[in-house]
This record gives C-alpha cells, sequence and structure tokens, in this order.
C-alpha cells in the first residue's frame, strides 16, 4: 500500500463513490463535508428543478458558495454585490439548462 492509498477514502455524493485523498487529521472534517455536500445535492435532486449530477452538483456549489459569502464578514468584501452576481449566474444557468432541457 502506498502513501497515497493511505491517505484516501472512499466517500459517496448523491449515490456515487469517489475516492479522495485527504491529508493526516482531516479524515473527519471531509467526511462532514461529504454529508454536508451530499445533503445539499440530495435536496436539490429532491426539489426536481435540477436534473444530472453535474448540474446538482453545480448548483449545489453555487448555494454553498453563497452560503459562505453571507456568512463572511470584514476585509472590504461587499456582500450585496456578490449576492447580486451570484443571482446574476443562478438565473443565466437556469437559463442555459432550460435551453438545454429543450434538446431532449
Amino acid at each position: 500500500m502506498t502513501d497515497a492509498d493511505e491517505n484516501s477514502i472512499e466517500v459517496t455524493l448523491l449515490g456515487r463513490n469517489y475516492r479522495v485523498t485527504c491529508g493526516d487529521g482531516e479524515r473527519e472534517a471531509l467526511l462532514q463535508a461529504v454529508a454536508y455536500l451530499d445533503g445539499k445535492m440530495n435536496e436539490i435532486k429532491r426539489n426536481g428543478k435540477v436534473a444530472g449530477t453535474e448540474r446538482v452538483a453545480v448548483m449545489a456549489a453555487l448555494n454553498i458558495a453563497h452560503e459562505l459569502l453571507s456568512v463572511k464578514v470584514g476585509g472590504g468584501l461587499d456582500l450585496g454585490q456578490v449576492k447580486r452576481r451570484i443571482s446574476a449566474i443562478e438565473a443565466k444557468l437556469d437559463a442555459a439548462l432550460a435551453q438545454q432541457e429543450k434538446l431532449f
């Protein structure tokens, strides 16, 4: 067994298995992140507005980024502007996904 094998674990996101490498002492934090992300992805899938694992993952990433930026304070960050940009990105993604769904 190599060092990479010793530092990797298998995780499941939206029913799919992935092998992920993590550093010493990071396993618990990684498992918490996986559980959080899996919950977000399942929530999006349950709502039924987004289909496909990749699309669900993108929307989950956007939602989590939005959450992070909403709680982050200081550093000269204009949260209002960030929220508007994320909303604009979500609208563009929704429009692009709607056009793509018409193709199928």
